[in-house]
């Protein structure tokens, strides 16, 4: 990459919870070993296994000990020579993520295994990458992996973080306010198919078509993305202000302040309790998220069950993507690991098998990223996310399969969402004080300016 910046002060002040379900929570319980200050939770898995090699986790998300519970539970069945006893810590995620980054840098206190936010994982791959490759146990298994989520993780064709979920982002729609409108949910095919649908929706109901959101960005990166652009090119470069990112701003503009089918989101973003609240009254008609919100649905927004329904996202033009792939965490080995070998074969366990792909279904409702599972028998189990939407889901995803562009990663990723966060999206669309090409370039100037060259 040729304008890295070197680790800027906007990584250590972003809380970033995008992605794999929030941050860091539940009570505490115990301190962890690793970093400064107490882990908010302590779990210890297959402590009572004899003999047992003991292996250091850290997370920012309590959820995803839930994975490696089942994995070393399996694990320790099957491997009965050779048991694991695995202490899991959660810490916050600004807080995990800077003593991980100076445990490494100073060689020491590192655990044998660690979660890295999507928005983070570049600033690992800078210089001498002190994570250990796992293409061994990676690439027998590409080709049965949407392989896109894996290269965000990877660097000189080595693969370092192993992901949760695909993050496809698909289209809710609540049938009763569609039905209620008169709109065929099925019969949406392009983005402008939408706009006119919402005009009906604003017509003939008391709800809006949707809401976009003007403190977080995934009403605006899932859109470029879907149309094969993004905030860097292949190469690195920052292009913040390319056409096609402006040509997008300005059609979110134009849903909320010229078609007035869309209003800003209550709250700014899709995880407010505004927004929840808004949303399990009927507030809008629809909603663009990543299939890892199905989750909040359930949490918080009980009186939805059994009026939403997931569908592919609008095209841009024919033959266009409809979905994006977004948020994640890739979870890798650290080389200080005193048992290399082992970590990275529990990983791969536990984030590459069959059964560890169906367990990130059943145990956190995440897309696996081995899609050949997606029809496998024991994804049609009952869960709650049939319950409360409907058993069509991985039918939805198994068509969209091929259609996700990979994300172009870079060390400058959170000063440029922080700009999208504070300043383009409130300047262009709540406030209508600049236009989408201003504010964009504007914001590209402003992270060109907190560049180094490498």
């Amino acid at each position: 990459m040729k304008h890295w910046s070197i680790f800027g002060g906007a990584m250590l002040s972003l809380v970033y919870l995008a992605g794999c379900g929030g941050g860091s929570g539940g009570g505490s319980d115990g301190e962890g070993s690793g970093g400064e200050g107490e882990a908010d939770e302590v779990e210890v898995i297959g402590e009572d296994s004899e003999n047992a090699t003991e292996l250091t986790f850290w997370t920012f998300n309590e959820q995803h000990i839930g994975i490696y519970e089942d994995a070393v539970n399996r694990w320790n069945e099957e491997h009965a020579d050779r048991p694991i006893k695995l202490q899991a810590e959660v810490y916050p995620i600004d807080q995990m993520n800077n003593n991980l980054l100076l445990s490494l840098q100073s060689g020491s206190g590192a655990p044998d295994m660690a979660d890295i936010e999507i928005s983070y994982f570049a600033n690992f791959l800078e210089g001498d990458v002190q994570l250990e490759s796992m293409n061994e146990y990676v690439e027998p298994v590409l080709d049965d992996m949407v392989e896109e989520r894996f290269d965000i993780y990877s660097k000189d064709d080595n693969y370092y973080g192993m992901p949760y979920h695909v993050g496809a982002t698909v289209m809710y729609y609540n049938t009763e306010i569609m039905e209620e409108a008169g709109v065929n949910i099925d019969e949406i095919v392009t983005w402008d198919d939408y706009v006119e649908a919402g005009e009906q929706v604003v017509e003939n109901t008391d709800s809006m078509m949707t809401t976009v959101e003007v403190d977080e960005h995934f009403s605006f990166w899932p859109l470029i993305s879907q149309r094969g652009s993004d905030y860097f090119n292949d190469e690195g470069d920052l292009t913040l202000a390319n056409d096609t990112n402006v040509d997008t701003l300005q059609f979110l503009d134009d849903m909320v302040n010229e078609h007035e089918v869309a209003e800003v989101t209550p709250g700014g973003f899709h995880h407010s309790e505004e927004y929840y609240g808004y949303m399990n009254n009927g507030g809008a008609a629809s909603l663009m998220m990543p299939t890892w919100y199905m989750g909040r649905f359930i949490d918080y927004m009980p009186d939805l069950e059994g009026k939403m329904e997931i569908r592919p996202l609008p095209v841009w033009e024919e033959g266009g993507n409809r979905t994006a792939g977004m948020g994640g965490t890739g979870t890798v080995v650290t080389n200080q690991t005193e048992e290399p070998e082992l970590a990275k074969e529990f990983l791969a366990y536990a984030k590459l098998s069959e059964e560890g792909n169906i367990a990130l279904w059943q145990e956190l409702g995440f897309d696996p990223p081995m899609y050949t599972v997606w029809d496998d028998e024991a994804m049609d189990e009952p869960n709650p996310y049939y319950d409360y939407f409907d058993d069509e889901i991985f039918d939805t995803l198994l068509d969209l399969n091929g259609e996700i562009e990979a994300l172009n990663i870079t060390p400058d990723l959170p000063d440029v969402q922080s700009e999208i966060h504070t300043n383009v999206l409130n300047s262009a669309i709540r406030q209508q004080n600049q236009e989408p090409e201003e504010a964009l370039k504007q914001a590209e100037e402003a992270v060109k300016s907190g560049q180094t060259e490498e």
